[in-house]
């Protein structure tokens, strides 16, 4: 009778098996446990700081409408590109609630909490930074940054909402215009066709370019975080 050989696997095989568990299980922890507070972390920064700005200039104003509404637009938006990562939560008492309710796992709690208070002082920083720009007088600057921080949101949600698979939404025409009403209630142009029409028209380019290095800097922002950050595994290959 003869004897059944049995094969060991290759060494080579078994090596390049450990490598793939290895890196599965680390695009596990980030998809899982990384971006999701990364998501909040940002998103409430985008928050806070839509919020600031827009009650900054809404000084003077009846009930604080333009604030108000600044607010809503932003928070609408946020949760509808970032709700398929984290939940859209952007409050520790959302993230309480959810996990009290069996909709967040205990270990992501704090993680949550922590992101979101950290998102809240970013924002609150962006924000203070704009005014402090806009007080000396250096008004180009803070118009520049406003074009800046408005376009990566705006780029953001047409990114996340329409092209991410992992985020994507038949809403994405909505969010989109939610956030560009939302930018101008916070006085951005966000786009440089839209500034350079009427330049052409009317023969007026005074401060022109700020339509132009806000947007395209706010665009590259946005590619960056995208890629690298929110990206998933379908986006990465279509992209090669």
């Amino acid at each position: 009778v003869g004897a059944v050989k049995m094969s060991l696997p290759d060494e080579g095989v078994t090596s390049r098996m450990n490598r793939w568990c290895s890196a599965s299980a680390r695009r596990d922890f980030f998809e899982q446990r990384l971006q999701p507070c990364l998501a909040e972390l940002l998103g409430t920064a985008v928050f806070v700081c839509v919020g600031c700005v827009s009650g900054v200039r809404s000084v003077g104003v009846a009930d604080g409408i333009q604030s108000a509404l600044a607010h809503g637009l932003a928070l609408g938006v946020l949760i509808l590109i970032f709700g398929p990562i984290s939940g859209g939560h952007f409050n520790p008492a959302v993230s309480v609630s959810a996990y009290l309710c069996g909709g967040l796992e205990l270990r992501l709690l704090p993680a949550y909490i922590l992101a979101q208070l950290f998102g809240g002082v970013v924002g609150a920083g962006l924000a203070k930074v704009s005014k402090a720009v806009a007080a000396l007088r250096f008004a180009l600057i803070a118009l520049t940054v406003a074009e800046v921080i408005l376009t990566s949101f705006l780029t953001s949600v047409v990114c996340m909402g329409a092209i991410n698979s992992q985020t994507r939404s038949i809403l994405a025409p909505f969010g989109i215009g939610l956030t560009v009403t939302a930018g101008a209630i916070c006085g951005a142009c966000m786009n440089p066709a839209r500034a350079f029409g009427p330049a052409i028209i009317a023969g007026h380019w005074d401060k022109h370019w700020v339509y132009w290095i806000g947007p395209v800097c706010g665009a590259l922002i946005t590619a960056f975080h995208i890629r690298f950050l929110f990206g998933d595994r379908e986006t990465r290959i279509v992209s090669k």
